[in-house]
């Protein structure tokens, strides 16, 4: 088991350095100059070239990637003398303790370091845990209603093999998972916050929280979770309630649930506590997979809804050429779904362990 996991976390650790690499050489190939970004109309060669400078864009494009490297690792190599190195250990971009100290160098363990915004100057970090919480909730929401409603359609559709029932619900899951998010997005806001809005009472717009009209300040206001969340768990509702009902099939021809007929157990008990229980094993871990999707996937339905989650940040980074965020925030979401996955294929491994032999 201790080299299944170990062979996970170093290929995790691969993804993500070929991640960092790509978004780091990326991001300074594309056309755009941030100081120019930075200084508007008040932009002149010298104060281009200072705010460069201060970016630490003047030095050569390895330079760059080796100290984008070393803010990003919670064990960093720092120069503690010279302030106008690109390696200077600075006290307003890090959290840190010292661990080691050789002359002028110190080995540090800190935070990871995602710069600043180039448009607000605030630390790129800031701005993640402020959008994160709100991607989070929607995407669980999402994946709560999905694993509700595709496991109970998933099993009715297993016990109803073959009926009206079976059929409609093959045909709404396969729509479901052939319709882009995007256009499902702008249909459904379009259907339920504009044509039937006057018995929805839904919003086409709006955030977790609405500022009250009366000038009381804002107030929780849960029904614009609404639309959004249906529209991000079409897809994994789609896909779970196949899955559902295919184990559900597997698990109903199983010897143990002919026997327990046998015993006189009422049709309920059999199907909730024996099959059902035996169904779950697959769509759990699959569900797990989907979160991770959900995650990185809510860009495009949080910008039609305007949802103030992380693709609001992504989209309106990248219209300003604020690449630290755009960064920043690519980043993260991939940390995100390497750990997911690591914990996903661990899990295949608690539940099965086939999985571990054949690694």
């Amino acid at each position: 088991m201790l080299r299944y996991v170990t062979k996970r976390l170093l290929y995790g650790l691969l993804v993500l350095l070929g991640v960092v690499t790509l978004v780091f050489f990326l991001f300074n190939i594309l056309p755009g100059d941030p100081a120019r970004m930075m200084l508007g109309q008040r932009a002149d060669e010298e104060s281009i070239a200072l705010i460069n400078r201060d970016l630490g864009r003047d030095r050569p494009v390895m330079v760059q990637f080796a100290g984008y490297l070393n803010d990003l690792l919670p064990l960093s190599l720092h120069n503690n003398a010279d302030p106008e190195s690109f390696f200077y250990l600075s006290d307003d971009k890090y959290d840190y303790a010292t661990l080691l100290r050789i002359s002028s160098t110190s080995l540090v363990l800190k935070k990871p370091y995602l710069r600043r915004s180039y448009q607000s100057q605030r630390k790129v970090s800031e701005i993640i845990a402020t959008a994160f919480p709100q991607t989070a909730l929607l995407a669980v929401v999402a994946m709560l209603f999905a694993l509700l409603v595709g496991i109970s359609l998933g099993v009715v559709s297993a016990l109803h093999k073959d009926s009206w029932i079976d059929r409609t619900t093959l045909v709404l899951s396969t729509l479901g998972m052939s319709l882009p998010s995007f256009f499902a997005a702008i249909l459904i806001a379009w259907l339920f916050a504009y044509v039937l809005a006057d018995w929805t009472g839904l919003n086409m717009f709006g955030n977790l929280y609405s500022v009250d009209d009366y000038g009381d300040g804002e107030h929780l206001d849960l029904k614009n979770l609404i639309l959004p969340a249906l529209t991000l768990g079409i897809r994994p509702l789609a896909t779970l309630t196949q899955l559902t009902k295919n184990a559900m099939l597997e698990a109903l021809s199983q010897d143990y649930i002919r026997t327990a007929r046998a015993k006189g157990l009422s049709h309920r008990r059999v199907v909730v506590r024996h099959a059902l229980r035996n169904a779950l094993n697959p769509v759990v871990t699959s569900a797990s997979g989907w979160l991770a999707s959900l995650l990185a996937g809510a860009v495009f339905v949080e910008y039609v809804f305007d949802w103030k989650g992380m693709g609001i940040v992504i989209v309106d980074a990248l219209d300003t050429y604020d690449f630290p965020v755009v960064m920043g925030a690519i980043l993260f979401i991939c940390v995100l779904l390497v750990v997911i996955n690591i914990l996903t294929d661990l899990l295949y491994a608690a539940l099965d362990p086939r999985v571990r032999l054949a690694n």
